[in-house]
């Protein structure tokens, strides 16, 4: 399951992921990114703002959950993210921005795995970094990543196009221009 699938990140991981040979769910905030979320490859679009999506899910997955959750929604679906996994299904919660959840260990259902991903702990050294960015532009290069790019900004205008994400307003890729 891949959160805001219609947004930048999300796009990109729902083509990664299909790129892989995985199915996506993706979840949008509006009716009107849905068809994003699908043609970036998601098989299944799920329009909901905040939590309670998991039962959806559920009923997605033949009642197993999924295997994975992509969650940049932050503390809004941070638990309905893990009532929608399987049992030893992954969190991978990158949302802090929208709000950060509290959390007790003994919260944790299913005995889920929970995971902050930050790119310098994946990417640790030159090789590493070589051979991840080396994966991607192969990806790009066969046509099976596609980035999209639907906002530039001024770099002077970095707050607005900050606010704009956090809004919601946005889709694909934003990029800020000197």
């Amino acid at each position: 399951m891949v959160h805001a699938a219609a947004g930048g990140v999300g796009q990109l991981l729902t083509q990664m992921i299909k790129a892989r040979g995985g199915r996506v769910i993706g979840l949008v905030s509006r009716e009107e990114k849905a068809s994003l979320a699908k043609e970036a490859g998601a098989d299944h679009i799920l329009v909901h703002s905040g939590g309670g999506f998991e039962e959806r899910v559920r009923k997605l997955t033949g009642g197993q959950g999924a295997d994975v959750v992509y969650d940049g929604g932050g503390a809004g679906t941070f638990r309905s993210s893990q009532l929608a996994l399987r049992t030893h299904g992954v969190h991978a919660y990158y949302g802090p921005f929208m709000g950060v959840p509290t959390l007790r260990p003994t919260d944790l259902p299913n005995s889920i795995l929970l995971t902050y991903p930050v790119v310098h702990h994946h990417v640790a050294t030159r090789e590493a970094l070589l051979r991840r960015t080396g994966e991607v532009f192969e990806l790009i290069l066969a046509g099976r990543l596609v980035p999209r790019v639907t906002g530039r900004y001024p770099l002077a205008d970095a707050a607005r196009a900050h606010a704009d994400l956090e809004s919601r307003r946005t889709t694909g890729k934003l990029l800020l221009l000197p």
